[in-house]
C-alpha cells in the first residue's frame, strides 16, 4: 500500500458516515425479510469508497479485484435480507467478514464492510451480550489486521472506531424494537385474557339467571299440571305466574348481558323463599339482615341464588337454614339443608360461586358429609378495596 493510497482511504473513511439501517427486527431478534426499502439501498452509498484505492492506482488489476470483490458483497449484503433462516443470515455476516479481512491486505477501504455488520449484528443475534462482543471483535480486528499489515494507522483506525458508534446504535434500536414487539405481544395475550374473561363473566351470569328461573318455572308447570283437573282456577292462576315469571327471567337475562348483577340480597332472599315454598321447602332465617358492603351483598346475593337452585334440583331436602353474619374481618353466607349430601363433583354453579368469591379475595366452604352446609366469605378489606370500581 502506497502512502498516497493511504491518504486517498484516510479522505474516503473520514467524509463517509456511519451507514443507517432503519430495518425493525421481529420478536425473536431477526430482520424482517419484507420488501425492499429506501433506507436499505440508501445505506449502500458509503459502501463504494472500496474503490478509492483503485481509482488512485490507475490499475486495471485492481479496477477488476474491487468489482469482483464489491459484487460478492452486494450478493451477501442482498441475501442477508432476503433470507428466511436465522443460521443463514448468520452465515451471511460470517461472509462478508471474511471477505473484508481477506481483502484488506490489498485494499484498507474493505474494512467499510465490518461497519455494515456492527451495524446488523444486532439484528441478527438475538442476545445483547453476543452482539455487543461481535461489535468489539469487528473493531479489534480491523485495528489488529492494520497493525499487522504495517498499513497507516489513519487508514484503519476511523473505521475501528466508527464501527464503535454505528454497532451500538444499532444495538440499543433493536433493543427497543423488540422490547416494543414483546409489549405489543403482552398486550394481545392481556386483551384476550380479558376478552375469555368476559365471557365466563357472561356465562356465569347467565348460569346463574337461567338455573334459578328456569327451576321456578318447572315448579311452576307441575304444579298447574296437577292442578288442571282438581282445581282449573289454581291451575289458571299458576300458569298466570308462570307467564310473569317468564317475562321476568326475560328481562334477567337482559340485564345479565348489560352486565348488571343482583338487585340485592334481601330481594334474593324472598325470591328463595318463594321458590323453596313451591318446592315444598322450609326456609328458616332471620326476617332482618345485617347492613353489608354493596359490593359483598351482589356476590353474596348470586351465591344466594345459585344455592336455592342447586338445593331445588338435587338435594332433596325438607328444611333449609340460611344466615347472615358482618364483623370486622368481613362478611359471612351460611346455607344448610337437610338432604341427601354427598357432592363428589363440583359443577358450572359451584365453580362460578368459588370464582365469584375469589375476586373479592374471598373463599368458598363445602361440607356435604350430613345435608350440605356452605359457606361463603369475603374479607372486609377486600369488598372494601373493590368498592370504587
Amino acid at each position: 500500500m502506497t502512502d498516497t493510497a493511504s491518504g486517498h482511504a484516510e479522505g474516503g473513511a473520514a467524509g463517509a458516515p456511519a451507514p443507517s439501517f432503519s430495518e425493525a427486527p421481529g420478536a425473536s431478534g431477526n430482520i424482517h425479510c419484507g420488501r425492499w426499502n429506501a433506507a436499505r439501498l440508501i445505506s449502500l452509498v458509503y459502501s463504494p469508497v472500496l474503490f478509492v484505492v483503485p481509482l488512485q492506482r490507475h490499475s486495471l488489476l485492481a479496477w477488476v479485484g474491487a468489482g469482483l470483490v464489491y459484487l460478492c458483497f452486494l450478493a451477501l449484503y442482498l441475501g442477508l435480507y432476503s433470507l428466511s433462516a436465522p443460521r443463514l443470515k448468520v452465515a451471511a455476516l460470517i461472509a462478508i467478514s471474511l471477505l473484508a479481512i481477506g481483502y484488506m491486505p490489498f485494499n484498507v477501504e474493505a474494512s467499510v464492510f465490518l461497519i455494515y455488520v456492527a451495524a446488523n449484528v444486532p439484528y441478527v443475534i438475538g442476545p445483547a451480550g453476543a452482539s455487543v462482543a461481535s461489535i468489539f471483535a469487528a473493531s479489534a480486528v480491523t485495528a489488529a489486521e492494520g497493525a499487522l499489515l504495517h498499513q497507516t494507522p489513519w487508514a484503519w483506525a476511523i473505521y475501528s472506531v466508527v464501527m464503535l458508534p454505528v454497532g451500538f446504535t444499532s444495538l440499543l434500536r433493536a433493543v427497543r424494537e423488540r422490547g416494543n414487539s414483546r409489549l405489543a405481544l403482552a398486550q394481545e395475550q392481556i386483551e384476550h385474557l380479558a376478552q375469555v374473561a368476559e365471557r365466563e363473566r357472561i356465562a356465569r351470569d347467565l348460569h346463574d339467571v337461567l338455573g334459578h328461573t328456569l327451576s321456578l318455572i318447572v315448579l311452576k308447570s307441575e304444579l298447574a299440571r296437577s292442578l288442571l283437573r282438581t282445581d282449573p282456577q289454581g291451575a289458571h292462576r299458576e300458569i298466570a305466574e308462570l307467564e310473569q315469571t317468564a317475562r321476568k327471567a326475560l328481562g334477567e337475562v337482559r340485564e345479565a348481558v348489560r352486565g348488571y348483577r343482583s338487585d340485592g340480597l334481601a330481594e334474593e332472599l324472598a325470591r328463595a323463599r318463594q321458590t323453596l315454598s313451591l318446592a315444598g321447602i322450609t326456609l328458616e332465617c332471620a326476617e332482618t339482615l345485617p347492613r353489608i358492603d354493596p359490593v359483598a351483598e351482589s356476590v353474596l346475593a348470586l351465591v344466594l341464588r345459585e344455592s336455592v337452585t342447586n338445593i331445588v334440583r338435587h338435594a332433596r331436602a325438607h328444611c333449609c337454614r340460611l344466615s347472615v353474619s358482618v364483623d370486622p374481618g368481613g362478611t359471612a353466607l351460611r346455607i344448610e339443608d337437610d338432604g341427601r349430601g354427598g357432592i363428589e363433583h363440583e359443577g358450572n354453579g359451584l365453580r362460578g360461586m368459588r370464582e365469584r368469591l375469589a375476586t373479592l379475595g374471598g373463599r368458598l366452604a363445602i361440607d356435604s358429609q350430613r345435608g350440605t352446609r356452605l359457606t361463603a366469605q369475603i374479607p372486609a378489606q377486600a369488598a372494601a378495596a373493590q368498592a370504587p370500581a
